[in-house]
């Protein structure tokens, strides 16, 4: 599929997924988060290349892993031009952690995805 057709779809699956109000620990998280961490679990495809990529922790904000061990996913930010700042960086094969950061890696807060 093309990607940015992956683009266009994603905020019409997050309209689809159930309100904030049944969000994960930690706090209430926007549609579009719930729509990557559906595409998270589905094993994609993602609309942007640079998801699914190891993210290297060079913040050291999250627990020290083996490199190789994070990977990062985009969250769409509505009206933004490029990807935003926002992201899902989980951690193991499969996914067996997950964080969201709504500062492009300044902060974390760990998230449970729905199964």
């Amino acid at each position: 599929m093309k990607r940015w057709l992956l683009v266009l779809l994603l905020p019409l699956l997050a309209a689809c997924l159930p309100a904030a109000d049944e969000a994960p620990r930690g706090g209430g998280l926007p549609s579009e988060a719930h729509a990557t961490l559906a595409l998270i679990q589905a094993g994609g495809p993602f609309p942007y290349r640079q998801d699914g990529t190891v993210f290297q922790n060079r913040e050291r904000l999250l627990p020290e892993r083996p490199r190789g061990y994070y990977r990062e996913y985009t969250v769409p930010t509505p009206g933004a031009r490029d990807r935003g700042a926002r992201r899902i960086v989980t951690g193991g094969q499969p996914p067996e952690v997950f964080y969201y950061t709504t500062d492009h890696y300044r902060s974390f807060r760990p998230i449970e995805p729905r199964r």
